[in-house]
């Protein structure tokens, strides 16, 4: 085994414990995806990563991305007829694999705006326990070949974050619990929210505006949602998150 194998198991193992930390009874399922895409980035040869949830009417839904041009192509997945390879992932329950999307027939209009984001290649892991999908991972990067050990280590994680979200279910049920979701849905609109007051406020991108919006939830141990909510209805003044015209570190 050499250092960078090493090294990686020993970040992997550091990473599964933050997750399961998480898994607390009324745990955060939007940080805690949050947290699942930016480990995939940080674990993988991949650049940005993005996850899509099926709500309580089995239609995907954007929930976590690690950069605001993620969320963007997501977001156009979700929206063009022709779907993507997150929406085949979650058809299909099967990992989507595209090494070279300038080659690609699939998606025509997807991989042209993937490519002109600087991704040459994209990934789909499905969020998959036993015979339920609930969701599929995105991974998007340049022309590279993902190991069967990277393809293991992103499954690994996504099975993780699967078994996170069915937790709450009864053993009888067989559906995901539709009222976790449906908060957690709600929650993602409101975060959306918040990220435009704080980047108006301080004159600061999007991506800046949620580092802040996650950082402050975390050190005070606080949901996303509610600091969102916070912020949007002007309980939580901007300025104890950002300065203006300053860059959040």
């Amino acid at each position: 085994m050499n250092d960078d194998t090493r090294t990686r198991d020993a970040l992997l193992a550091q990473r599964f414990v933050a997750l399961a930390d998480t898994l607390v009874d009324d745990y955060d399922v939007v940080d805690l995806l949050d947290r699942l895409v930016h480990a995939i980035v940080e674990l993988l040869p991949v650049q940005q990563a993005g996850l899509l949830l099926l709500d309580d009417t089995q239609e995907p839904q954007l929930l976590a991305s690690t950069s605001e041009s993620t969320r963007v192509l997501e977001l156009f997945q979700l929206q063009s007829s022709e779907g993507g390879p997150c929406i085949e992932c979650v058809q299909t329950g099967a990992p989507v694999t595209v090494e070279d999307l300038s080659s690609h027939e699939g998606w025509p209009r997807f991989s042209q705006v993937a490519l002109s984001m600087g991704f040459e290649a994209v990934h789909a892991l499905p969020l998959r326990l036993r015979g339920e999908i609930v969701g599929a991972l995105n991974l998007f990067g340049k022309r590279a070949r993902l190991s069967e050990s990277d393809r293991e280590v992103g499954q690994s994680l996504a099975d993780m974050a699967t078994i996170g979200i069915l937790q709450q279910r009864s053993s009888r049920q067989a559906t995901i619990e539709a009222e976790q979701l449906r908060q957690a849905l709600a929650s993602r609109v409101v975060i959306e929210q918040a990220k435009g007051v704080l980047a108006e406020f301080a004159q600061v991108d999007m991506e800046t505006a949620f580092q802040a919006l996650r950082s402050y939830s975390r050190s005070r141990n606080l949901k996303l949602g509610d600091v969102a909510h916070a912020i949007v209805e002007r309980r939580l003044p901007p300025q104890n998150l950002l300065a203006p015209g300053s860059a959040f570190s």
